[in-house]
C-alpha cells in the first residue's frame, strides 16, 4: 500500500515543460546574465534579424537603435529597420514563439546570422519576466496598405503568443519595415562589452548598412554606410555526405520520397551523383561482406541493391551505408551557401573605423569542418593611434556579427596567443596577446557556426578551423612583418641623415684643412687618409647614438670631449717630436766637438 502511494506521487511530480518555460528558468543560457549583458544581448537579437530580413530581399538596411532609461534599473529599447515586414500570419509567431523561424537546418542550409530561432522571442520574455509588461511590434509590408501595431506577450506555460491588442498605425512615410519596441530590466555600461562598441564592431562587417544609435543621453551617432552594393547572397545548399551522423541519416530514409537507394543519395545530398552513389553501396556491401564472415549464415546481412526501396532498409545496412558516406570520395561542399564580406570592403571599413598606417585582409579559400562549408578572413591594421604599449585589439566575429563575450574561451582567440608574433614584428609574452598598435579582425562565415553555448559567444576549436584560422593570421603577419621592416630601416635611415646633417661643420672643416696654404705638400694618400678618417668619425658617432639610444644633443658634449682628447694627443706628439729634434741635434754637435 504504501509502495502505491509513493508510486502515485511520483507520477504526479513528473510532467512536461515548454521550450519557453525552460529558458524562462535558465535564461543565462541565452546570454540575459546580468542587466549589462541583457541590455547588449537584446540590442544584438533585434539588429541580426533587421539585417537578415533586408539582405534576404535586396533591401540596403536602414537600422536605427534608440535606448532610454525609463527609470533606475529599467530600459526601453526600440529597433527599427526598412526591411520587408512580415505579415501577421508569421508575425506574432516569429516573435513570441521560442524555436520559430526560417533558418535551422539539421543539415546543409546556408549563411546566416540566426540559427535556433530563438533570439528575438528570447528578448522579449526575457522583457515580461522582468518588467511584466508587453512588447510592441509595428509591422508594414509593402503590400498592406496600412501599418498594424501588436501589443503582445508569451504565453510561458503553451510557448505560444498572446495579443493583448491589434490596431492601425499610421505609417504613412514609411513603405515597410518592423519596429520592435521592449521594456526590461538593465544596465548601460560604457566599455569594451558595451552596445556602442558592439554597434561600432557591426558596422566593420556590414558596410553595406547604415546605423543611426540614440544612446540613453540622446546623443545621436550616425555609421553611414561604406557601400551602396549588397553583399553576395547566399544559396540554400543540401547536406554534404561527410556531415551526416547516424540519427539523422535515419530520418533522412523515412522521409524521403525517393523510390530507390541510389537516387535517395543523388536527391538528398549535395555532391552526390550516380557515380558517388554507387560507391557509396560498393563500400557498404564490402563492410557487410566482411561482417558475414564471421556470422552463421541464418545471421548473414543481405547486400544492398542501388534499387531497394529507403523504407526497407535495416538497421545494419544504414549504419553499412553511412560507412559508405564516409569512406567515399565525395567533392566538398557547394560554396554559393556562404557570403563572406571580402578582403576590399573589410578594408574600407577597418580604414573607415581606425585612423592607421598600414592594413592587409585576406579571405581564405573556403573549406569544410565535419561535411559544414566554412570560409575565415582575417585582416590586420597598424600604426595610427591605436595603443603602442598596450595589448592589440582582437575584433571577432561569427557570420558578420560580433563576438564581445567568452573571448578566452573562443578558438579565434587561441589561434592569435598561440601564434609566435615576435618574428613578424610584435612583443609578446609566452601564451598571451601581443602588444603592439595593431588591431586584428577575424571573421568565421558557416552554414553553421560550432558555438559552445546557445548564447553564441564563442567558437568551439575544430582541427580544421584553427588551421585556417592559423593560416590567414600568418598570412596577413607576414605582410605585416615586410610593412615594419620597411618602416625601420626608413627611420635608421632619416636619423642617419639628421646626423650626417648635424654635423656636417666637421665635414667642412675637413675640406678646409685640405685647402690650407701647404695642402700642396700633402700627396694623394694623404688626401684619401684624412678623408676616410673623418668618415670613420662620422662613422663612429653614429653608431654611439644607436648603441646608447642618445639623441644628437646628447652626444654634442661628448663629440666635444673626443676632440679635446685628440687635440692634446696631436700637440704631446709634436712635443715629443721636437723634444726628440733637439735631442738629435744636440748629440750631431757632441760628435762635431769630439
Amino acid at each position: 500500500m504504501a509502495n502505491s502511494k509513493a508510486a502515485k506521487t511520483d507520477v504526479q511530480t513528473h510532467k512536461q515543460v515548454s521550450v519557453a518555460e525552460f529558458f524562462e528558468k535558465n535564461r543565462h543560457l541565452l546570454g540575459f546574465n546580468n542587466p549589462a549583458k541583457s541590455l547588449l544581448t537584446s540590442v544584438k537579437e533585434a539588429v541580426d534579424n533587421s539585417l537578415d530580413a533586408c539582405e534576404e530581399n535586396g533591401i540596403l538596411p536602414s537600422i536605427t537603435i534608440q535606448l532610454s532609461e525609463i527609470k533606475a534599473g529599467r530600459f526601453k529599447m526600440i529597433v527599427e529597420d526598412n526591411g520587408p515586414g512580415i505579415p501577421k500570419k508569421h508575425l506574432l509567431s516569429a516573435f513570441g514563439k521560442l524555436l520559430y523561424g526560417s533558418k535551422f537546418q539539421t543539415n546543409g542550409g546556408k549563411q546566416g546570422r540566426g540559427q535556433q530561432g530563438i533570439g528575438i522571442s528570447s528578448v522579449i520574455l526575457y522583457g515580461q519576466l522582468t518588467t511584466g509588461k508587453p512588447a510592441v511590434l509595428i509591422s508594414k509590408t509593402k503590400k498592406d496598405d496600412q501599418a498594424h501595431m501588436y501589443v503582445m506577450h508569451i504565453d510561458v506555460k503553451k510557448n505560444e503568443p498572446e495579443i493583448v491588442s491589434d490596431e492601425p498605425f499610421d505609417w504613412s512615410d514609411k513603405p515597410c519595415g518592423i519596429r520592435v519596441a521592449v521594456e526590461m530590466e538593465a544596465k548601460y555600461v560604457e566599455h569594451k562589452q558595451s552596445v556602442l562598441e558592439y554597434i561600432k564592431q557591426t558596422a566593420i562587417v556590414n558596410p553595406h548598412a547604415e546605423i543611426t544609435y540614440i544612446s540613453p543621453s540622446g546623443d545621436r551617432l550616425d555609421f553611414p554606410r561604406v557601400t551602396d552594393k549588397l553583399p553576395v547572397k547566399s544559396r540554400l545548399i543540401k547536406p554534404h555526405p561527410k556531415g551526416v551522423e547516424l540519427g539523422v541519416f535515419k530520418r533522412m530514409l523515412k522521409a524521403t520520397s525517393a523510390r530507390t537507394i541510389k537516387s535517395f543519395f543523388t536527391k538528398e545530398f549535395d555532391k552526390v551523383g550516380g557515380g558517388t552513389a554507387n560507391e557509396i553501396i560498393t563500400i557498404a556491401n564490402s563492410s557487410i561482406e566482411d561482417g558475414n564472415k564471421t556470422l552463421p549464415e541464418a545471421k548473414r546481412l543481405k547486400l544492398i541493391d542501388g534499387k531497394f526501396s529507403p523504407k526497407y532498409i535495416t538497421p545494419d545496412q544504414v549504419e553499412a551505408l553511412l560507412l559508405g558516406m564516409q569512406n567515399a570520395k565525395v567533392s566538398r561542399p557547394s560554396l554559393d551557401c556562404l557570403s563572406p564580406i571580402g578582403g576590399g570592403l573589410l578594408r574600407k571599413s577597418l580604414e573607415s573605423e581606425f585612423d592607421l598606417d598600414f592594413v592587409h585582409t585576406i579571405t581564405r579559400s573556403a573549406t569544410v569542418y565535419r561535411g559544414n562549408p566554412f570560409q575565415i578572413e582575417v585582416g590586420i591594421g597598424y600604426g595610427g593611434e591605436l595603443d603602442v604599449d598596450g595589448a592589440i585589439k582582437l575584433i571577432r566575429f561569427a557570420n558578420k556579427v560580433p563576438l564581445l563575450y567568452q573571448e578566452g574561451a573562443c578558438a579565434l582567440t587561441q589561434s592569435i596567443k598561440k601564434n609566435n608574433w615576435k618574428p613578424y614584428g610584435l612583443s609578446q609574452s609566452s601564451g598571451s596577446f601581443p602588444t603592439g598598435p595593431a588591431v586584428i579582425v577575424i571573421h568565421m562565415a558557416s552554414v553553421w557556426v560550432p558555438f559552445t553555448s546557445e548564447s553564441k559567444e564563442a567558437v568551439s576549436g575544430y582541427p580544421e578551423i584553427t588551421k585556417e584560422v592559423k593560416l590567414a593570421i600568418q598570412e596577413c603577419a607576414r605582410s605585416l612583418q615586410r610593412f615594419i621592416g620597411r618602416k625601420r630601416r626608413s627611420e635608421i635611415e632619416a636619423k642617419k641623415r639628421e646626423i650626417f646633417k648635424a654635423y656636417s661643420k666637421e665635414v667642412a672643416q675637413a675640406v678646409t684643412s685640405l685647402n690650407e696654404a701647404d695642402a700642396y705638400k700633402l700627396t694623394k694618400d694623404q688626401i684619401e687618409k684624412k678623408s676616410l678618417d673623418t668618415l670613420k668619425k662620422l662613422n663612429k658617432i653614429a653608431e654611439s647614438m644607436y648603441s646608447t639610444g642618445a639623441d644628437i644633443e646628447a652626444l654634442e658634449e661628448t663629440v666635444e670631449v673626443l676632440e679635446e682628447q685628440e687635440e692634446k694627443a696631436a700637440k704631446q706628439e709634436v712635443e715629443e717630436k721636437q723634444l726628440e729634434s733637439e735631442r738629435e741635434e744636440e748629440e750631431e754637435l757632441m760628435e762635431e766637438e769630439k
